[in-house]
């Protein structure tokens, strides 16, 4: 309760921040697609969030080169796992099995993969999505407006290539904290 206090009071009354939830009902289980991903800062708007929201205890997946000493103990103990993104390793599997064994319940994941613009996004949350039978719901960081919009359950398709567009489209008028690396 005093770190839910905590945050508010730094995000919402020092910062400004406003949060639209959107969703219509709680999901035990779910993957947040986080966009647009344009700033260092977007971590810490995320922790904020996560903790203003029912999303407290999701974990996230980022680069690998974050989780190496000295501070590679703090990202995993607030959540994090890394993903080596030199190598094709399964990761799409491996965060399916988690779901399945229960390990976790809620991942966020963004989809650029980097905080520059990307005109391509990684297509591994769809797949998990599918493959762990779980429900995805947007998360907007509006850096213009100050504003986190979080939308209700986005249904998929098989049309992998078809749900990005129209997710692209849902986040198009959120501006990044770095407006020119957001999304086109």
């Amino acid at each position: 309760m005093a770190l839910k206090a905590f945050h508010r009071f730094l995000f919402q009354t020092l910062g400004g921040w406003t949060i639209e939830d959107r969703r219509t009902s709680p999901l035990p289980r779910f993957i947040v697609v986080v966009a647009p991903h344009t700033s260092n800062w977007d971590f810490f708007v995320g922790l904020s969030v996560r903790i203003l929201t029912d999303m407290h205890g999701a974990k996230y997946l980022a680069k690998s080169s974050l989780f190496k000493p000295p501070v590679g103990w703090l990202f995993r103990a607030l959540g994090g796992y890394p993903v080596d993104r030199t190598k094709h390793n399964n990761m799409v599997d491996a965060v399916v099995a988690m779901f399945d064994r229960g390990e976790i319940t809620r991942i966020a994941i963004t989809p650029e993969g980097t905080r520059k613009y990307q005109p391509n996004w990684k297509s591994g949350f769809h797949r998990i999505a599918t493959g762990a039978r779980v429900p995805i719901i947007l998360c907007a960081f509006d850096y213009g407006h100050k504003r986190i919009v979080v939308s209700d359950v986005f249904p998929l398709t098989v049309d992998v290539e078809g749900d990005i567009e129209r997710m692209k489209d849902w986040f198009r008028p959120f501006k990044g904290k770095n407006p020119e690396d957001g999304i086109r």
